[in-house]
């Protein structure tokens, strides 16, 4: 849906703009169809595979990691003030941290501090709104 509408996490169940909101990252709860006025808030939004899938698990490893390296060098050339993957399966395929948990990393990305921040899809069952704000919230805190 994501694709189809051309904007980043546009599916209806999907949590990422309450909990962007619900955090402080945002003054209002933003629309899908908002999402390029995002950097006027410091806020950068890309894909790590620009491909559409119904959910995260149709990338395959290859693609993750592709798209790690892209980000990275990405992340060289804008320097910002820290990289926050949104998705800790795919982080941990993507840059090769297979032990890697939700919230800072120890290895930066493109020499910027790297979080993880849990999937807010709907299909996340293992994090509900209130768990993604208080995860988006720590991400705020520590780098605001």
């Amino acid at each position: 849906m994501s694709y189809e509408r051309g904007h980043h996490f546009a599916r209806p169940g999907n949590r990422f703009w309450p909990a962007l909101h619900g955090s402080g990252w945002t003054p209002r709860l933003m629309t899908p169809d908002e999402d390029a006025d995002l950097p006027k808030l410091g806020i950068g939004i890309t894909n790590v595979v620009d491909r559409p899938t119904r959910a995260a698990a149709e990338l395959s490893d290859d693609e993750l990691r592709d798209g790690a390296a892209a980000l990275a060098t990405l992340v060289e050339r804008i320097q910002p003030g820290v990289v926050a993957i949104v998705g800790l399966g795919a982080y941990r395929v993507g840059f090769g941290k297979p032990d890697a948990t939700v919230g800072p990393q120890d290895d930066p990305i493109g020499g910027r501090p790297a979080w993880v921040l849990p999937n807010p899809s709907g299909l996340n069952a293992h994090y509900q709104l209130p768990d993604l704000i208080r995860e988006f919230a720590a991400l705020r805190s520590a780098h605001a």
